[in-house]
């Protein structure tokens, strides 16, 4: 409705009998044409190359500023993409250490029920039960026992399993 007054304001004669609606690049040349003869009538044809100029330089800006529209849409998108995926990641890795965690509950509650189990055994049965199995389980057990237990179940195994026990049962970290 814009560039319909607009062109009758430019030829009211040419539009006073009909009004007619035209496309977007049917009103701009019907536009240019319009502007180029009522600018040749005022001030020649120095105004006309002057107003041919401004309204090129107007479609190029027109055109720039729908690149740079679809290009901030088009970074927008990429940027909702990327935070998803960094939201995926998050939600994976947590979902990681979770199952970590709940690993190593688990194994220290194993290691509180041998432990348990080890205090009320004999020091010769521990002994021979901590002598077959992995270094740094029976080291973990013997830290939870009392020393006095500890003591007996190491003078009990066998002299070479037990230095190399006792030599990680006084470096290990309590």
């Amino acid at each position: 409705m814009k560039y319909l007054l607009i062109l009758m304001c430019l030829s009211v004669s040419a539009f006073a009998a009909e009004e007619k609606v035209y496309t977007e690049k049917e009103f701009q040349e019907k536009l240019q044409k319009e502007v180029a003869a009522k600018f040749e009538k005022i001030a020649g044809g120095s105004l006309v190359d002057f107003s041919k100029q401004l309204m090129e330089k107007e479609e190029k800006l027109r055109v720039a500023e729908l690149q740079f529209k679809k290009r901030e849409d088009e970074l927008l998108n990429s940027q909702r993409d990327f935070q998803a995926g960094i939201k995926s990641f998050q939600d994976k890795q947590n979902k990681f250490l979770a199952c970590l965690d709940e690993n190593e509950r688990k194994k220290q509650e194993r290691i509180q029920h041998m432990v348990d189990s080890i205090a009320g055994m004999r020091p010769k049965t521990a002994a021979d039960l901590l002598s077959v199995q992995e270094a740094d389980i029976s080291i973990q057990i013997l830290g939870k026992l009392d020393s006095t237990k500890v003591s007996k179940i190491f003078n009990l195994m066998d002299k070479e399993i037990s230095a190399r026990l006792q030599k990680q049962y006084m470096t290990m970290k309590r």
